[in-house]
């Protein structure tokens, strides 16, 4: 077998990056080498727009993630949010900062081979071309960080995307998939204060290698049947805040109802459902839909858990409330990622 070539320049970089994303798509009339990327949008369509950064030392750790995990989840955090609004994704820009040092040795070169190879896996799944983007020096010197951002393009019919505002009292709440996983994940890496070096699958690795739920999302849009969604990477706590504040409505979630991930049980009762709650990274859909419509048990092949129900706003009353066996409701507070808030002891040790 050929051993792949490894860039060792700029024009090196975009060279290997347009051969390796050279995917075909009638959406991208014109995609990496011209100044602009020119894109064609299905007929009655809008197009929606998402952009996230993965910066390292705040979302990875290079001593700790392997490049290909860290290449999708660059990529995954963009998908996730497209799936929350039931869009179809239509093409991906990537603005990459790297140390020099990097392309000018070959542990660095690698590096940057298997953070594409990673990213460039996940797009092929969804069919998602990368478009464009751009490349630079990080700044700093010897201490430079890679810096990535990416761009999702997607779109949905004229005034039928998903949002968090469109929820009713009365609607019950659903979640996608498990919850905790990624925390639970991550904690044990932490752990081993050791990176860890290769991977044999992306499958069960709810941290390292996140599924976002496009295929659930476009089925709820489909289906006409969600009032609101929202992804939960900040944490189911703080992403439902989001959600009952944007729709006007209090909630109140059942304790026992919560689909809690394998990796998450085996931490212990208390911290399980710590990290069901606030853990966040999880990249499950968090939507509602009327108590009166009937739910199957999976959509796309992907589970779904009704865990609590949407009630009036009311002044004095908690915006969300947990219902724990043996107890009476107490007020839950939103206590997931937060940019810009100050750290606790338990966030330091967080690789967002």
């Amino acid at each position: 077998m050929k051993k792949p070539s490894l860039p060792s320049s700029e024009l090196g970089l975009i060279e290997h990056i347009q051969r390796d994303f050279s995917m075909n798509s009638s959406a991208v009339k014109l995609g990496i080498g011209d100044d602009c990327a020119i894109l064609r949008p299905p007929a009655g369509c809008e197009v929606l727009v998402t952009t996230d950064f993965t910066l390292e030392g705040r979302h990875f750790r290079r001593d700790s993630h392997p490049p290909e995990s860290v290449g999708h989840r660059c990529l995954a955090r963009g998908l996730s949010d497209l799936a929350a609004m039931g869009a179809t994704p239509l093409a991906a820009f990537l603005s990459l900062a790297l140390p020099s040092s990097m392309l000018a040795k070959a542990p660095g070169q690698m590096w940057i081979a298997k953070f594409f190879s990673g990213l460039r896996a996940l797009a092929e799944l969804h069919s998602v071309p990368l478009a464009g983007g751009d490349t630079s020096e990080s700044p700093g010197g010897k201490n430079a960080l890679i810096l990535a951002d990416i761009v999702l393009i997607g779109y949905a019919p004229k005034g039928k995307a998903l949002r968090r505002s469109g929820a009713f009292a009365g609607d019950a709440l659903y979640v996608t998939g498990q919850l905790g996983g990624a925390a639970a994940e991550l904690a044990g890496m932490l752990g081993r204060r050791k990176r860890i070096a290769s991977v044999k699958t992306t499958e069960d690795h709810p941290h390292l290698f996140p599924e976002p739920r496009l295929d659930v999302g476009e089925a709820l849009l489909r289906r006409g049947v969600a009032t609101a969604c929202i992804d939960i990477s900040d944490g189911l706590s703080t992403d439902l805040a989001h959600l009952c504040r944007a729709s006007g409505v209090n909630a109140e979630i059942e304790q026992e109802a919560l689909p809690i991930h394998p990796l998450a049980a085996r931490l212990g009762a208390k911290s399980a459902l710590h990290a069901a709650l606030h853990g966040g990274e999880d990249y499950e859909l968090l939507f509602t839909a009327p108590s009166s419509a009937r739910m199957p048990t999976s959509l796309a092949g992907v589970p779904l858990t009704r865990i609590g129900t949407l009630k009036p706003r009311r002044p004095g009353q908690p915006l969300m409330t947990l219902l724990a066996p043996g107890n009476g409701p107490a007020e839950l507070k939103p206590s997931g990622w937060e940019h810009f808030a100050k750290p606790s002891r338990h966030a330091k040790k967080k690789a967002r």
